[in-house]
C-alpha cells in the first residue's frame, strides 16, 4: 500500500486521480485521507473539485470508483422498475448480481426534488454486503422508502440474456413493478 507526505492542492488531486484510475476496487474517502496524509474533509473536496472537472469518479457505498467506460467492457444496459419492501433488498439485490448483473443506481421520483438518483454499483455478494452494512451502520433508509418501495435500477451485463434473465427471476419473486 502507497502512502505519500503530505501534498498540496494540484499535486495532492494528480496523486489522487491516478490512484483512483489505477484501482479495481473503490476506495473509502478514509483511505484515500491517510495515503494522502490529509484528512478525510479535504478528499471530500478533492473529489469535488475533480468532478467539477468532468472526471468520472462515482461515489459508492464501498468508496470512490473511477469509471471509465471507454476501458470497460462491452455491456447493455437496462432500466427496470421494482417495487418491494425494504426487508426484500437484500434478496432483489442478490437475485440481480447472482445472474451477473451490475446493479448501477436506484431513481426514485420524489415530490419536490423530482427524479432521484443515487449510484450503488454492486456487482456480487460482497458488494450487496457491503452496501447493506452501511446502510445499517449509517442507520440510513434506502431511497425507495420514500416511494413505498417503488423504484427504478439501471443494470448491466455482458449479454441481452443475461438481463433478460435478471427480469424474468425479479418477475417470478415478485419484484417487478407492472
Amino acid at each position: 500500500m502507497l502512502y505519500m507526505k503530505k501534498l498540496l492542492g494540484e499535486e495532492r488531486r494528480a496523486f489522487l486521480l491516478n490512484l483512483l484510475k489505477t484501482e479495481e476496487t473503490a476506495i473509502t474517502g478514509t483511505e484515500l485521507a491517510k495515503r494522502a496524509s490529509v484528512s478525510r474533509q479535504v478528499i471530500v473536496n478533492d473529489i469535488a473539485l475533480l468532478k467539477a472537472r468532468n472526471e468520472p469518479i462515482i461515489a459508492t457505498s464501498q468508496g470512490y470508483l473511477y469509471f471509465n467506460q471507454h476501458e470497460s467492457v462491452q455491456n447493455y444496459e437496462r432500466q427496470i422498475a421494482a417495487l418491494h419492501t425494504s426487508e426484500q433488498t437484500e434478496d432483489e439485490l442478490n437475485t440481480l448480481v447472482d445472474a451477473g448483473i451490475t446493479v448501477k443506481d436506484v431513481t426514485v421520483e420524489h415530490p419536490v426534488y423530482g427524479e432521484i438518483t443515487a449510484n450503488i454499483m454492486v456487482k456480487n455478494r460482497f458488494d450487496v454486503q457491503q452496501f447493506l452494512k452501511k446502510l445499517q451502520e449509517t442507520n440510513a433508509s434506502p431511497l425507495m422508502a420514500l416511494t413505498d418501495g417503488a423504484h427504478l435500477h439501471t443494470i448491466s451485463a455482458p449479454s441481452e440474456a443475461q438481463l433478460d434473465l435478471a427480469e424474468k427471476l425479479l418477475k417470478e419473486k415478485g419484484y417487478l413493478l407492472s
